[in-house]
């Protein structure tokens, strides 16, 4: 019989405790015990500390080990299937490249346009995307619209089959892509099922199988999705980052004549490339700053060797205290050498821990194009672009440091500033690729604070 997620949180001292325990924020506690589970993820640390047997644990099954399906075989017309580490089943029709079925967490997007630029954002590293969207795929591929060189995601999930493309644009479908970036798809899944899962239960580990032979061993799937250790503790950093600097003058696309050229920079910039997304690179240069870009390892020395004016922390993946360990120091030297300091995503979280914060791992985390965050400042809510799994825990935050930004939609931290070193930072896309516009006057913020020292 499972005991009452209030209970447990009681035996680890209460809340607070508890939260330091489990390496979480009090906010997701309230979620655990609004749908009365525990994520998965946090079960080890709850047998492990105080003694539970599994079946004590409210979410988890009954059993020792995840219970299988009655039939492990795939239904008439699949060729390919979503496994989780529960032993659930997702089939469907296999589409892009027959991948080795690799371990990921498995999340999902909310957003309804811009899938090539989600499937190649840098900060989806480790991740099988689900999109709740059913179009997906109809308006192709081009090379116009990616975030980087390759895909960082471990695979996507549809509803809808992939139809064959119809936008002028298009020079690929998005089927014949995947294949030449070797990426797995699954479509054909009841979407708003999987969605509900991740939603009520937290993000699963998880694996698409897409074999060229039609054979599937599911418990040894089910064995490998359930024994990836997951994304905490885990640095993708340095497996997205770029490897040695380059400068970047490419600004914003724009009809009818696509990317311009930012010839005539004002400010210099270092951007510290944790997993950096070229609209970001381009909104920097639209906004009038020549941009150096350097590899997440970079030191503080690396960095201000380059006399910038100011200093970039990009977006990226993985858990922000495992990249901390050598991008934490970095940014320290530069708050010390007094440079004017912006982050986002990623660098956002960097920063807070830079400045004495402690980040937690969200239960499923801010994926889309229609996040609604609050400027506690002016009171204006903008609709912004979101993706990450990890949050920065407002209450950990030192005297000094002040909260610029919350989330609408759970309360969670969403911006953050340090007048005193000069630095500032969101939880947010502001280059909105895809996504709103609302919030890209940041970039023209981050100038101003420049020109203000200059």
């Amino acid at each position: 019989m499972t005991i009452p997620v209030s209970r447990i949180i009681e035996r680890l001292g209460g809340s607070e405790a508890a939260a330091r325990a489990l390496g979480v924020g009090t906010e997701a506690l309230r979620k655990w015990r609004q749908n009365g589970a525990i994520p998965a993820r946090h079960w080890p640390a709850l047998l492990r500390t105080l003694g539970l047997a599994l079946a004590d644990i409210p979410g988890a099954p009954q059993e020792s080990r995840p219970t299988m399906p009655h039939d492990t075989t795939p239904p008439d017309g699949a060729t390919a299937c979503l496994v989780l580490a529960d032993g659930a089943v997702f089939w469907g029709s296999g589409f892009g490249a027959h991948a080795a079925a690799v371990p990921a967490e498995v999340c999902f997007n909310t957003g309804l346009t811009g899938y090539q630029e989600t499937l190649t954002d840098p900060s989806y590293a480790g991740q099988i995307i689900t999109f709740t969207f059913p179009h997906i795929g109809n308006v192709g591929t081009n090379p116009e619209d990616i975030e980087a060189a390759t895909i960082a995601a471990r695979g996507l999930v549809v509803k809808q089959d992939v139809t064959a493309p119809a936008n002028w644009r298009a020079t690929q479908p998005l089927d014949v892509w995947l294949r030449t970036q070797g990426v797995a798809g699954l479509a054909g899944v009841d979407t708003r099922a999987l969605t509900t899962r991740i939603r009520d239960g937290g993000a699963p580990n998880g694996l698409i199988a897409h074999p060229a032979d039609g054979r599937f061993d599911i418990p040894a799937l089910v064995a490998r999705a359930r024994d990836w250790p997951g994304l905490e503790g885990m640095d993708l950093a340095r497996e997205v980052s770029c490897t040695q600097s380059y400068t970047w003058d490419e600004t914003a696309w724009d009809w009818p004549g696509g990317y311009g050229r930012q010839t005539a920079p004002r400010r210099h910039v270092v951007a510290v490339d944790y997993g950096a997304k070229r609209n970001i690179l381009r909104r920097l240069a639209a906004a009038g700053c020549r941009v150096t870009v350097v590899p997440a390892t970079a030191t503080a020395q690396d960095i201000l060797r380059h006399a910038p004016d100011g200093v970039f922390l990009s977006n990226g993946p993985g858990d922000p205290a495992a990249t901390g360990a050598y991008a934490v120091p970095a940014i320290r030297g530069v708050l010390d050498a007094g440079v004017p300091l912006f982050g986002i995503c990623l660098g956002h979280q960097l920063l807070a821990l830079a400045l004495g914060g402690r980040t937690y791992k969200l239960a499923r985390g801010h994926r889309g194009a229609n996040q609604p965050v609050k400027d506690l400042a002016t009171g204006r809510v903008e609709i912004t672009s979101q993706n990450h799994g990890f949050a920065v825990d407002e209450a950990s935050l030192p005297d000094g440091v002040q909260v610029t930004h919350t989330s609408l939609f759970d309360g969670s931290n969403e911006g953050l500033a340090c007048p005193s070193r000069r630095a500032f930072s969101v939880q947010y896309h502001p280059e909105a690729s895809p996504g709103p516009s609302d919030s890209r006057h940041l970039f023209d913020r981050f100038v101003a604070m420049m020109a203000r020292d200059a």
